[in-house]
């Protein structure tokens, strides 16, 4: 699939990442288990975070936990007060990474999941 091509491409081989599975599915398609679920925003994080129950590995091996990492735009605090976690977020704003008016708005919101 052409979007599986274009992120191995850009992300795994241009940056040097080892052991990492990309996949082009639905969340509750996946099977496994993993450091870190990576995705786009497809819906509202409390409802995402349902379908990544039980898809994280128990050992601990990165300086962040195991845990979703999200990409979201505009104003995202409404949204994760609905979130019923024990952890609370991390919000990486793209705009202290990257220049342009397209990161003034982007964040990953990263969540400790284990």
């Amino acid at each position: 699939m052409v979007k599986i091509k274009v992120v191995n491409e850009v992300t795994v081989s241009a940056l040097g990442l080892k052991n990492v599975k990309t996949t082009h599915d639905r969340a509750e398609n996946i099977k496994g288990q993993y450091d870190f679920v990576v995705s786009r925003a497809v819906t509202r994080m409390n409802k995402f975070m349902p379908w990544t129950k039980g898809k994280f590995s128990g050992s601990h091996k990165n300086d962040l936990f195991n845990g979703i990492l999200y990409l979201k735009g505009g104003d995202i605090h409404e949204e994760l007060s609905e979130v019923q976690s024990k952890h609370f977020p991390t919000l990486y704003n793209l705009s202290d990474y990257f220049k342009g008016e397209f990161f003034e708005t982007k964040r990953v919101v990263y969540y400790r999941m284990k």
